[in-house]
């Protein structure tokens, strides 16, 4: 069976962390999604998605993410029941988040304020990643073009090749 949840939003509130009585670290958010589409008027809406982290990951999110960023969050969709104040039994659904990377960058999220501070770490997972696909490499792009001139020629020399 699968329980997977991929998604990217913004925060509509600074994380809340808090801890266990035995002391593990628990972080409470929630991201605002926009919908693909537009309502009937013309407006966009957004669907509000409440998530938890724990242990690391919880402390990871409290320390870099505030209201308003983006950020893109990996995890299950998990469902609890209990009962509000009132006595009356409600469920509660939630996405348990088991990565969780940032969506923007620190430039774009300061408005590219130009002043240079210590980057942050891009992703955080609680869990050890594996991954069996090839890691693909894209080269980065030349500052400045290339002349047949930039090239040494190495001649025929095949005398010191090993094989």
């Amino acid at each position: 069976m699968l329980n997977k949840a991929i998604l990217m939003g913004r925060l509509t509130r600074d994380p809340e962390l808090r801890y266990t009585q035995s002391n593990v670290p628990t972080c409470s958010f929630t991201v605002a999604i926009d919908r693909n589409y537009k309502s009937q008027s013309g407006e966009k809406q957004a669907d509000f998605i409440n998530c938890v982290a724990w242990r690391s990951t919880a402390e990871f999110v409290s320390k870099w993410f505030t209201k308003g960023k983006m950020i893109i969050v990996v995890g299950s969709i998990q469902t609890r029941r209990y009962t509000d104040r009132d006595g009356n039994n409600r469920t509660a659904v939630e996405v348990v988040a088991d990565e969780v990377s940032f969506g923007e960058s620190k430039r774009d999220s300061d408005g590219g304020s130009g002043s240079y501070q210590r980057p942050a770490p891009q992703s955080y997972s609680s869990a050890p990643q594996y991954s069996s696909a090839p890691q693909s490499f894209v080269p980065p792009a030349a500052s400045q073009p290339i002349s047949v001139g930039d090239f040494e020629d190495l001649g025929d020399d095949d005398e010191n090749l090993p094989f």
